[in-house]
């Protein structure tokens, strides 16, 4: 089975910190593109992060300067470490990837089941 899944999501105060993780399974042998999106309710999903195999980032500008996203390739795992957090960064946060590799077939579009981050004020 081809999946991501993410963990670490939780309940934090306004300028708190989490970290995410994205881990593929066990079957996943390569990852390219990893992004991690988040929605929030009666919102559209909104692009936050993205690394590229070679270690390329690119953050939506509301989060630069606050969100971290890192990989180890070796454990086919990203992270996605957000301090300074606010209110507004309520929402459920999803991992993607845009190619994985499992026993020899390169599947597209993989997709996690998502975590909740809730930042009270």
């Amino acid at each position: 089975q081809v999946q991501l899944v993410e963990s670490g999501g939780g309940l934090v105060q306004a300028g708190g910190s989490l970290r995410l993780s994205c881990a593929g399974s066990r079957s996943i042998s390569r990852i390219n593109n990893i992004r991690w999106y988040r929605q929030a309710p009666g919102k559209q999903r909104e692009l936050v992060a993205s690394i590229t195999e070679g270690g390329t980032t690119n953050y939506v500008d509301s989060v630069k300067g606050r969100f971290t996203i890192s990989r180890e390739n070796v454990k086919n795992t990203a992270y996605l470490q957000m301090n300074s957090l606010k209110p507004e960064d309520t929402a459920v946060y999803y991992c993607n990837a845009d190619r994985a590799l499992r026993l020899g077939t390169w599947y597209l579009d993989v997709w996690g089941q998502g975590t909740q981050v809730t930042v009270s004020s």
